[in-house]
């Protein structure tokens, strides 16, 4: 067997501690920031919003970078396996530099175009926390790359205790620009661009240690491998697509939901901030999962894939078992600590108990499944249902429920779930079907 239990424990353990980092920090962020406003909540949740779309763009090339490269290495290949890896981050740095000065020159039109009709305040708050945000999308993209490489490699330890580093900065940082200096979301997007910086640039130097199995030491170059960049594209391309077009669903949502009124967007991101420590460790193996198969693909050894897959799948069930529980008894709570206004902590409660109930029965095989899949390099498939059911039942189920049936929120949070049953009734019967293995 190419991994034993200690060296998943390796891997897995490091990865749900920074995830769960990841998301108290947030959490923390959150906090902060609602002590100025429930203005400035709901300005800096429409932003992540598309925030996101860009990130998961950058973190898909990553992860086709990763596999790649984790393909070379389950084949014994180093020297290739470290030229896939400088050229996926030169891919990141020549992406995430266009993608940044786009969003500089024209963030007021990007936000008109999918925010236009908040109230003035919130589209304030907005415009601060991405033209600074912004700012961050190169390191961010940087990192991104580089994490994934660790973790084909094994080494989860190292990218848990810079992402440790990164959020100590961004926690002062935030106490400092929004209590000290009393600068708000301006502040709170100051200090995120910061402390992604400094994580970016401390990855980027380690990746040039020799001993490492993927390095960039003498790989230095500013031109692209065709061949490379056409292996990486075929991954990261249809899962970069996938993703963005996830997103932009995504964003026309909270476009929707924008439309119901502050007290909705802000009860909205409360519940996203909550609602994802609910699915923590499941995120954790998901990443696990791709560097996992994807040595096993470079190996030639699909009945190992399978077997580490269903394993770690059962894992992440009953873990997220245990936290949909957790989050069902402390819904009400969690969402009192916002201090937002008593419609608005309502209306998350219910919301949670939603997400909570079936995360448990639809998420593992709605978000896990494709990671097995693009880590064997079967992406078509993942690609063409993930984004058909995000329009066609998220999107689509959302303005029937949420805006012709009037039920507001609760509605495109039904939506989501509807979404999540589709997609992993197809993904399911893929993965009993064998024909993703036929990709190795």
């Amino acid at each position: 067997m190419l991994y034993t239990n200690k060296d998943l424990k390796k891997l897995i353990i490091p990865l749900v501690f920074e995830q769960l980092l990841a998301l108290l920090v947030g959490l923390a962020d959150t906090l902060m920031i609602a002590s100025v406003s429930e203005a400035a909540v709901s300005g800096v949740s429409l932003v992540d919003t598309i925030n996101v779309l860009i990130i998961n763009v950058f973190t898909a090339f990553g992860t086709g970078g990763a596999v790649v490269a984790g393909h070379f290495l389950g084949k014994g290949d180093k020297e290739d396996a470290c030229r896939a890896s400088w050229q996926v981050l030169l891919f990141a740095l020549v992406s995430s530099v266009t993608v940044t000065s786009v969003f500089l020159v024209f963030h007021n039109g990007i936000l008109q175009l999918i925010i236009g009709s908040v109230e003035a305040d919130v589209m304030e708050n907005a415009r601060n926390y991405l033209v600074v945000t912004a700012l961050s999308f190169v390191p961010l993209a940087v990192y991104n790359a580089c994490a994934g490489l660790f973790r084909t490699m094994r080494d989860s330890k190292t990218t848990l205790k810079i992402s440790i580093l990164m959020n100590i900065l961004n926690v002062a940082g935030n106490a400092i620009f929004i209590y000290g200096f009393r600068i708000g979301t301006f502040g709170a997007a100051v200090s995120t661009t910061i402390s992604r910086t400094v994580a970016a640039v401390l990855i980027f130097c380690l990746m040039f240690n020799g001993q490492r199995q993927l390095n960039f030491k003498g790989q230095f170059t500013l031109r692209f491998r065709p061949d490379l960049i056409k292996r990486i594209c075929y991954i990261g391309l249809p899962n970069s697509m996938e993703n963005s077009l996830f997103q932009l669903g995504k964003i026309l949502t909270v476009s929707m939901i924008s439309t119901m009124g502050t007290y909705a967007i802000a009860a909205n991101a409360v519940c996203n901030t909550i609602a994802s420590f609910n699915i923590l460790p499941g995120a954790a193996i998901n990443s696990g999962i791709v560097a996992i198969v994807s040595v096993c693909t470079g190996a030639g050894k699909p009945d190992q894939a399978r077997y580490y897959s269903k394993k770690l799948m059962k894992v992440a069930w009953i873990s997220l078992s245990i936290m949909s529980v957790l989050i069902i008894a402390g819904a009400g709570t969690m969402a009192s600590l916002y201090h937002l206004s008593p419609e608005a902590t309502d209306l998350a409660r219910q919301a949670l108990w939603l997400n909570a109930g079936m995360v448990v029965v639809a998420w593992i095989p709605s978000f896990t499944l494709p990671n097995v899949f693009r880590a064997s390099g079967d992406v078509i498939l993942p690609m063409a249902v993930s984004i058909g059911s995000m329009w066609a039942c998220r999107l689509g189920c959302a303005y029937l429920l949420g805006i012709v049936l009037e039920m507001g929120l609760l509605g495109v949070w039904t939506a989501m779930v509807i979404d999540w049953v589709f997609r992993g009734v197809i993904f399911t019967i893929r993965f009993r079907s064998g024909k993703w293995e036929k990709t190795i």
